[in-house]
């Protein structure tokens, strides 16, 4: 679900370049996304696509160009490297997908474990630590981050990454009926 339904504007990148260790990453973007596109960032070179997302995203900055998202956009990012969302405290899953709750209601429990429940994080397992997760596991957190965020832009760095073909079928279906 989305907190709100995007405009026709989603994102406009003009002559976007980085380069980084004297390497040039990228040069030249220019892309106008509109309500309804779904895009595929492919590159030989995955650290280019992972500085394009950190970019866009607002955790780094361009060498050239701008980017502009839509005024009815809300962007819900998944990083390539998901490690420092894990190793700031000891908590269980709940207490760390609380974390990322907005308002009063979606602090309590039974809230935040709806969403872990959909990641197959039932019982005992949603007080597990999120300091000892395997990397799917971490996977199946940031996904529930994202849920609970509802956004209407999601950016997604790699994130088949440490999933079994299960979830990956899983996460197609799911983007594909994705607004």
């Amino acid at each position: 679900d989305t907190e709100r339904e995007v405009g026709d504007q989603i994102l406009e990148i003009k002559n976007l370049e980085k380069s980084k260790d004297g390497e040039l990453l990228f040069s030249n973007i220019d892309l106008n996304l509109k309500k309804g596109d779904k895009v595929a960032v492919i590159s030989r070179n995955s650290l280019a696509i992972t500085e394009f997302f950190e970019i866009i995203s607002g955790n780094e900055p361009a060498d050239k160009g701008e980017y502009r998202w839509g005024v009815t956009t809300t962007q819900s990012y998944m990083p390539l490297d998901n490690t420092d969302f894990f190793k700031e405290k000891d908590l269980n899953l709940v207490d760390w997908l609380r974390q990322f709750t907005k308002n009063d209601e979606e602090r309590h429990e039974e809230f935040i474990r709806g969403f872990l429940g959909r990641m197959l994080f039932s019982g005992d397992e949603a007080l597990k630590s999120s300091t000892v997760l395997s990397g799917g596991e971490k996977m199946r957190c940031m996904f529930s981050r994202m849920m609970l965020q509802k956004a209407n832009v999601l950016l997604m760095d790699e994130p088949t990454n440490h999933l079994d073909l299960e979830s990956i079928s899983a996460l197609n279906n799911s983007l594909m009926n994705f607004k």
